[in-house]
């Protein structure tokens, strides 16, 4: 069964969320959170597989919860759901951890399939946002290839994970422990510049390292 959060403090967005969400997953415990507190405490309670995370609330910002969220989970989805799709808020987010960008206007099939491609290891990136991100590296990335700086293991490691596979799962696939695999993702973010799984799999999708084996 797939636990949910969903932290909105629009009810009737709520309730869209909440049923783009059950229609998307069939098996799921779904809890909803109108403010930040409430979302913050909810991630201390309960052990969310997936988040969908409204930005403003009245309380404060979405991102508080994101970030609490992978501090105690760092394996949970945790995806901005959001009307606000310029470039700051977008980097912010991705700089927090978040592992999909979805915006709120996005047409209700769209939305909800990208919410059933996050099963297959594909970032929920509403198109707008992907070609922003897209963008952004055209015009601030390095003009060398970072790519190059990684080693061959470094390489397999990003594909695994560009592939939607969780450390203990790329651990066993390469036969390392997960310690090692953690220090690889950490130099594999430090070379290429990036903070999040969601940059990872555009890299390594970009790179032709995820394509299953």
């Amino acid at each position: 069964m797939t636990r949910i959060l969903i932290v909105e403090d629009v009810k009737e967005t709520r309730l869209w969320l909440r049923a783009m969400a059950e229609s998307a997953f069939q098996a799921s415990d779904i809890h909803e959170a109108a403010s930040m507190r409430a979302g913050l405490a909810a991630v201390n309670s309960v052990d969310f597989d997936l988040a969908l995370i409204d930005l403003g609330l009245p309380d404060g910002s979405g991102l508080e919860v994101l970030r609490n969220l992978k501090l105690v989970r760092s394996e949970a989805t945790c995806i901005v759901t959001t009307v606000m799709g310029d470039d700051a808020h977008i980097v912010a987010a991705l700089s927090a951890g978040a592992d999909g960008y979805l915006l709120k206007d996005t047409p209700p099939d769209l939305f909800e399939r990208q919410l059933k491609q996050l099963a297959d290891g594909t970032p929920a990136l509403s198109p707008s946002i992907a070609r922003r991100i897209m963008e952004h590296f055209r015009y601030t990335g390095p003009a060398a290839s970072p790519e190059d700086e990684l080693t061959p293991r470094e390489r397999e490691v990003l594909g695994l994970i560009g592939r939607g596979l969780r450390n203990s799962d790329v651990a066993q696939d390469l036969d390392l422990a997960e310690s090692t695999v953690a220090s690889h993702i950490k130099s594999i973010y430090r070379k290429l510049g990036i903070s999040s799984r969601a940059e990872a799999a555009w890299h390594a999708t970009r790179m032709g390292l995820s394509t299953a084996r």
